[in-house]
């Protein structure tokens, strides 16, 4: 277990298999996290939520979007997703074109790349970054969109008729399949095969690890052993970082920096992205307001940590033991077995690592108002 890196926090979101968050970078409760994030777009030039503007008000799009308009009273995930595109206080959606543009502007022009005019540059970052940002939430988003498509073997009549869930499912499957055409016709504008490859196998290690994630929450009753600590790390770089780090990554590769500077942005992007998961599946176990509902994925770190040291059989008697009459999972019995144990600190020390990592791997950039943007935000993910 790695070591305790910063004090204990006070005690517990994600949400149950079938519920779906709108990004890795949602809000986690706090004022600072917004603050952060708007006065980080200010320093990249424009805030980073128009970046995709051209996208979404295109005439394909629209039309997408009035198809989506027959969804409404039914309770089909793609009719949230598309709300959260247009407003939500609570989700940051363009969280990672904003760090890759603060990367960019904190790493500056390379001394290396005399062909690359400063004149192009727009607040200190090259349009073939601000590109690639627009490049990343659109990948980003059509993940999204696609994690829309509902499993019709447990649909119910509560859900809404079936030929409106049925059509959601084929608008999911358009709509994102719209998206990542569009962010592949932009990545091949960059002109860059490195890059191309970055983004490429960040988009496979997408797919890779929404199928991991998928097929380990099959059995949604977690009465199966599950993944161990290292087999979650991996499955999470693999859906929530890599997209980040390898777009971090291919930044530094389009303005001519070297491999020092590459690796060092890939770190910040995965350490960040890794980090702010973790505290994102801590949000339940952390809040000091139990009066609400109390529900958590089987899969959200804390569970995971906790089924690890509490052991296989006892874990079995948990969930048994939090069991309603109904077979019903009691949610509030359970979130307290795993608040009993150490699983909690050891993901709360976890993210604390992964903070100073990323930490860390900003400070071999010059200081600047965007480095410390990134260090804000940084420090942002271990505030519960």
């Amino acid at each position: 277990m790695l070591p305790s890196v910063c004090s204990r926090l006070s005690r517990v979101s994600w949400f149950c298999q079938g519920q779906r968050t709108l990004s890795l970078f949602s809000s986690s409760g706090s004022s600072n996290w917004s603050k952060v994030v708007s006065d980080a777009e200010k320093i990249v030039g424009y805030p980073t939520s128009f970046m995709s503007l051209r996208c979404l008000l295109s005439d394909e799009l629209s039309n997408v979007a009035m198809h989506v308009r027959k969804l409404v009273g039914t309770q089909h995930p793609l009719l949230n997703t598309a709300r959260g595109f247009v407003y939500d206080s609570k989700n940051n959606l363009q969280m990672r074109g904003l760090v890759v543009l603060l990367l960019s502007k904190a790493a500056g022009p390379s001394h290396t790349a005399s062909d690359l005019l400063a004149q192009d540059m727009v607040s200190g970052i090259y349009p073939s970054q601000r590109n690639l940002a627009e490049i990343t939430e659109l990948i980003h988003t059509a993940f999204l969109v696609h994690r829309g498509i509902v499993d019709l073997k447990e649909w119910t009549v509560s859900d809404g008729p079936l030929k409106d869930m049925q059509f959601g499912n084929k608008m999911a499957v358009l709509g994102g399949d719209f998206l990542l055409a569009n962010a592949c016709t932009g990545l091949a504008q960059l002109d860059n095969t490195k890059v191309v490859e970055l983004i490429s196998s960040a988009i496979g290690d997408l797919v890779q690890g929404v199928y991991y994630e998928n097929f380990n929450n099959i059995e949604e009753n977690g009465l199966i052993s599950g993944v161990n600590v290292a087999q979650w790390e991996e499955q999470i770089f693999l859906s929530h970082g890599a997209l980040l780090a390898k777009s971090c990554q291919a930044a530094m590769e389009l303005a001519g920096h070297d491999k020092e500077s590459q690796r060092l942005a890939y770190k910040y992007g995965k350490h960040l992205s890794l980090g702010h998961k973790l505290n994102s599946d801590l949000q339940p176990f952390v809040k000091s307001d139990m009066g609400e509902p109390v529900s958590f994925s089987m899969s959200a770190a804390p569970v995971v940590f906790h089924r690890q040291i509490v052991g296989q059989e006892r874990w079995h008697q948990q969930l048994q033991q939090a069991k309603t009459l109904g077979n019903q999972m009691d949610y509030s019995k359970l979130l307290a077995a795993v608040k009993s144990e150490k699983g909690v600190s050891s993901v709360v020390d976890l993210c604390c690592y992964h903070s100073n990592k990323a930490l860390e791997a900003i400070q071999a950039f010059p200081s600047s108002e965007a480095r410390s943007a990134l260090e804000n935000i940084a420090s942002a993910i271990t505030k519960f």
